[in-house]
């Protein structure tokens, strides 16, 4: 049995279609929630829409500082683990959050081998918890799935050569199998009122960018100065601080949305400006054209052709970002959609599952 780690909204869409290819190959897996991401917008409503098995069980860590969300989860974790009446054959988690810290840690601490699905990115920036997250992660697993080639490098450089896969991106897998079923279930109309390619798309969280005043004022003033409408997704945390904040006219601010619901808002964008990771590769793959507004980027591909511009939070680099437009065709990275098929086949062959 292979026991998953999820918590927050993206590893859930990325266990979505893990956990088909797994019960496809007749790959027995229990799903633990731990609970980081917790409301309804932005937990139980993926739940539903994706399909995904019912966890196991939900540690409701919640919030808090990193050392105490993750003191939590590594207690709660463990005791789950020690009370199952079988020892798992391995650990699966997802990119670089605290559950996907504290799982590894866990697991590493009980002999469990750990599988590591987003391996190998590096954004460089020690100041940010997901890159902490990222490092000692990857070195305590045994099993290594790379989106690209770039991972691969990445980990050869620092010593790390063994059960190391360039699988491709679970994430293309997730925005092909899904899109299409959110185009039957949603119209935009029915999320915003705005026509297709007549707004950018928006969605900045990162402390670095909301918790500091300068930066999310540089941010804010771009926005205002844009010719079109900019529709945010307001992460929960930033609901209270932006009340505290000039909000520009042309701004839209609406709740979190489900999957579903952002892959018609992203699909239906004319560019996207963001401070996430995924998203980066998400506009990528709809070709959407995306202003990063960091100084730095873990998806190094994406930059290619001004396919995505790395602005930081700084005002005239965002507005200038918005008048440039790619200068290379459109081609495929990350894989063609079947890095789950290839993560179950693995597992399976290597006969840790």
């Amino acid at each position: 049995m292979i026991l998953t780690i999820v918590g927050a909204r993206p590893q859930f869409v990325k266990a979505a279609v893990v956990s088909k290819a797994f019960s496809e190959a007749g790959v027995e897996e229990e799903i633990i929630h731990t609970g980081q991401h917790y409301d309804y917008e932005m937990s139980t409503v993926f739940w539903e829409e994706l399909g995904l098995p019912t966890p196991s069980v939900n540690l409701e860590v919640g919030s808090g500082s990193h050392g105490k969300q993750t003191g939590i989860m590594l207690q709660k974790l463990e005791d789950f683990i020690l009370d199952l009446p079988e020892k798992p054959q391995a650990l699966l988690v997802y990119g670089d959050t605290n559950s996907t810290l504290a799982g590894a840690i866990v697991a590493s601490k009980l002999h469990i081998p750990v599988v590591h699905v987003e391996a190998g990115l590096r954004s460089f920036n020690r100041n940010m918890p997901e890159e902490i997250n990222r490092i000692l992660t990857d070195h305590a697993s045994d099993f290594l799935f790379c989106s690209s080639e770039e991972g691969v490098t990445q980990l050869a450089k620092e010593g790390i050569t063994k059960q190391v896969y360039n699988v491709g991106d679970v994430m293309y897998d997730a925005l092909l199998t899904f899109s299409e079923i959110a185009d039957k279930k949603f119209n935009l109309q029915d999320i915003i009122p705005f026509e297709a390619d007549s707004y950018y798309l928006a969605t900045i969280h990162r402390p670095s960018n909301t918790d500091n005043d300068a930066n999310l004022t540089s941010i804010l003033q771009a926005f205002g100065e844009l010719s079109k409408p900019v529709v945010w997704p307001v992460h929960p945390r930033n609901k209270e601080r932006l009340k505290t904040v000039s909000i520009p006219k042309n701004l839209h601010l609406i709740d979190p949305v489900s999957y579903f619901k952002m892959m018609v808002l992203l699909k239906n964008s004319f560019k996207v400006i963001t401070d996430s990771g995924g998203l980066q590769k998400e506009a990528y793959w709809m070709k959407k054209p995306c202003i990063t507004v960091r100084g730095e980027t873990e998806w190094k591909e994406t930059l290619q052709g001004n396919w995505n511009i790395l602005t930081g939070p700084n005002q005239q680099k965002i507005l200038k970002a918005s008048t440039d437009s790619p200068n290379t065709t459109w081609k495929p990275l990350y894989g063609e959609a079947n890095a789950t098929n290839k993560i179950a086949k693995i597992l399976k062959a290597t006969g840790i599952v």
